[in-house]
């Protein structure tokens, strides 16, 4: 167990729902930032990025449920301050006698060279509604003329909101937007068909 007690190593225990219970100081030094949203009894998801959140649950939920007994990988997840960064990420069941898993022991150590990632992660509803279905289609690999018919809009309407997004996202190209969106965790990754994360969405 050396790997827990590296420097500025987050260690962090889970109740079987996912909700932090207990935590070393360097855990709360990188997330809580000391306002009323502390993150002792909150979702340990929530401190992912949210296009990462939906894959993380999915796996920490196979460690409760007793499916798997160890889960390692990396995870954005989103400081006190609101920047985000990515991290190796341990996690295993701590089981009471051989079956019933008690609690989950999380470990977050920083990448090695790691650095902010410049992507989106306040809560703001950067996109409209007709935004993000368009911005789905173009990831899908739809052109405008069945864009605009799958949306009950005219080619105009389309090439207005394409061109609405390519500012927003500061990008020059429908390619560079559908990579950029991702790069910032717009879109959700790891689903087919694209899907943008709803946090974004008015």
């Amino acid at each position: 167990m050396r790997q827990f007690d590296q420097p500025g190593a987050c260690v962090v225990c889970l109740d079987p729902s996912l909700t932090v219970q207990q935590a070393n100081q360097e855990f709360f030094r990188q997330f809580d930032d000391d306002s009323s949203m502390s993150v002792f009894g909150r979702a340990f998801c929530d401190l992912a990025h949210p296009s990462a959140q939906q894959a993380l649950h999915h796996q920490l939920s196979r460690l409760a449920d007793g499916t798997r007994d160890r889960f390692a990988g990396q995870v954005v997840v989103v400081g006190a301050q609101g920047t985000a960064f990515t991290s190796a990420l341990t996690a295993v069941a701590v089981r009471e006698g051989t079956s019933h898993v008690a609690s989950l022991l999380v470990v977050l150590r920083p990448v090695a060279g790691g650095q902010e990632l410049d992507m989106v992660t306040s809560r703001k509803k950067i996109l409209s509604e007709i935004e993000a279905r368009i911005l789905e289609g173009i990831a899908a690999g739809q052109s405008t003329i069945p864009l605009a018919s799958r949306l009950y809009l005219s080619r105009q309407g389309v090439e207005y909101h394409v061109t609405r997004l390519l500012r927003k996202l500061r990008v020059p190209n429908r390619a560079a937007l559908v990579s950029r969106a991702y790069s910032v965790g717009v879109l959700n990754v790891g689903s087919w068909p694209p899907k943008v994360v709803d946090d974004f969405v008015k």
